[in-house]
């Protein structure tokens, strides 16, 4: 069966709004010029899934920007590297709203629940999952096997959370741990 994973930046706080983190150009100063290790990490992340999903806010914050990135090659090339490597995987679209989306996704307007135990019961790689509400609903319903954060050196003080409501406590196990010269650390962990 495959596995759902779901990845996120977050603060030391537990904010996980992408306005709150540190930009690609903070973590360069932090790093003496390269983000490399931060970008790398998500690289490798996307190389190990051969689909995505995401709820509509996300897919619209990724979708067009990596895309034309990947077309252009117009950023550092760690983030070209990133586009492509975005770029490489299909994408799914869980959106009632969403009337049309790109080339490489598939809008999915069925029950949440359903939908992704079919796809975790289809052949194929693991899945990842990004964003924040559509993550929060799959921990609820208990389909996300596996949790990769990156916590960023910062306090945000303000901003949405991580998980925010979930009704009842996930228990994980770390598996991995890894820290980043700009302060970042990675952390992955499976459902107990």
């Amino acid at each position: 069966m495959r596995k759902l994973i779901y990845a996120i930046n977050i603060t030391l706080d537990g904010c996980c709004e992408h306005t709150k983190m540190l930009s690609p150009s903070e973590l360069r100063e932090r790093t003496g010029g390269s983000d490399s290790e931060f970008q790398q990490h998500y690289i490798q992340l996307l190389r190990e899934v051969d689909l995505s999903i995401y709820g509509r806010i996300t897919y619209q914050l990724m979708v067009p920007y990596w895309p034309d990135i990947a077309q252009s090659h117009s950023e550092t090339q760690e983030e070209n590297d990133f586009a492509d490597a975005f770029e490489a995987v299909p994408r799914v679209v869980f959106s009632r709203t969403l009337q049309t989306a790109d080339e490489k996704s598939r809008i999915v307007r069925g029950n949440l629940r359903d939908e992704i135990l079919q796809l975790k019961q289809s052949p194929g790689g693991n899945m990842l999952v990004g964003g924040v509400s559509l993550p929060a609903q799959l921990a609820e319903l208990g389909l996300i096997d596996e949790y990769r954060f990156v916590i960023q050196p910062l306090v945000s003080g303000e901003g949405r959370r991580l998980l925010e409501g979930l009704p009842q406590r996930l228990h994980l196990k770390l598996v991995d741990s890894k820290s980043f010269g700009s302060g970042c650390v990675a952390l992955r962990y499976v459902r107990q």
